[in-house]
């Protein structure tokens, strides 16, 4: 990447958008009005993202949830169009039904790499996928993806000095996922069910305190290569595989040329060591408390990985005006 690029934190204006898409997005909390919630939170972060000196595209972003029709749809610029090329991976809002259910684990998110270093899964929906931590890293193996649970488990649980037991898994509630589960419930290790949030519980695994071990199961596909960039940030370990949960999915994967049967690395989705990742909470998180609003002010908690320095910064925030929905 350029020095252009290097020469300034560009992640501190990054924490700057999820910030702005958090406050939007925190004004629908439990309205069960998801497109409004959505809309609000995707205008908000494409007009921060078009204050910042770069000449931005989205790799990864508001296909799916906007029917493509979105402000941070793949393949549309951000940007005041000076400055360096970058790919940008954003989810105004992972878990929208948290927020407008008043559920915990609803965060705002943008990831940023030099331009032609994020790989695309478009057209695919869904990934499998297993995270771990940086202590884990090195345990994660291929063969991993096609192994049972417990084999894989084992792995995990021989490095970090644990019974299987003892070891914390996060799975998407889904029922492609009930064997996966099932598998899990097995080996006796704990298992925590998100309703939905791959970015947020990719970075709960990967930090520190959380009491997390790994990520598995199958989720969606562009949110896998969001949560790759934090996962290469914090120098944890992921493995990946397209994952079609339809036939015209998989004539879709298939027509696009991608290769259905191949494992993937979080170094082959993220093709980089220059990586700022920003995430700002919206409700609350094991990693991030929620934003509040106040009679005259708002404030945030977001987290700031720069991968090239290994540096994590928490921030809290204050804000004098608030965001209007």
């Amino acid at each position: 990447m350029s020095a252009k690029y290097t020469s300034r934190n560009i992640g501190l204006d990054l924490i700057r958008v999820t910030e702005t898409a958090a406050l939007a997005a925190g004004h629908w909390l439990g309205s069960g009005d998801r497109s409004a919630a959505h809309r609000a939170a995707t205008r908000a972060m494409a007009s921060a993202l078009d204050t910042l000196d770069m000449d931005g595209r989205i790799v990864i972003g508001e296909d799916r949830e906007m029917n493509g029709r979105s402000l941070l749809s793949s393949g549309q610029k951000v940007g005041a169009g000076e400055g360096p090329e970058v790919d940008l991976a954003v989810d105004p809002i992972d878990g929208t039904n948290l927020l407008i259910k008043g559920r915990p684990g609803a965060i705002s998110v943008v990831g940023i790499t030099p331009r032609g270093t994020l790989w695309s899964p478009i057209p695919a929906a869904y990934m499998e996928k297993i995270i771990v931590d940086q202590e884990a890293a090195h345990a994660l193996v291929p063969e991993c993806l096609d192994a049972p649970a417990a084999w894989t488990l084992a792995l995990v649980a021989r490095v970090k000095g644990k019974g299987v037991r003892d070891l914390t898994v996060i799975v998407l509630d889904r029922p492609r996922n009930e064997p996966l589960i099932e598998e899990i419930r097995d080996t006796g290790a704990h298992i925590l069910l998100k309703d939905e949030g791959d970015a947020e519980g990719a970075l709960v695994t990967l930090s520190p305190g959380t009491g997390v071990d790994i990520l598995m199961g199958i989720g969606g596909a562009q949110q896998g290569v969001l949560a790759a960039c934090a996962v290469k940030a914090m120098n944890g370990a992921m493995l990946a595989r397209l994952a079609p949960q339809t036939k015209e999915e998989r004539q879709e994967i298939e027509a696009a040329g991608l290769d259905l049967k191949k494992i993937m690395t979080c170094s082959e989705l993220v093709r980089t060591d220059e990586i700022f990742f920003a995430a700002t909470g919206i409700t609350d998180s094991a990693l991030l408390p929620a934003m509040r609003f106040h009679s005259s002010w708002a404030e945030t908690h977001s987290l700031l990985i720069r991968s090239e320095t290994g540096t994590r910064r928490f921030i809290h925030a204050e804000h004098g005006v608030r965001v209007k929905p």
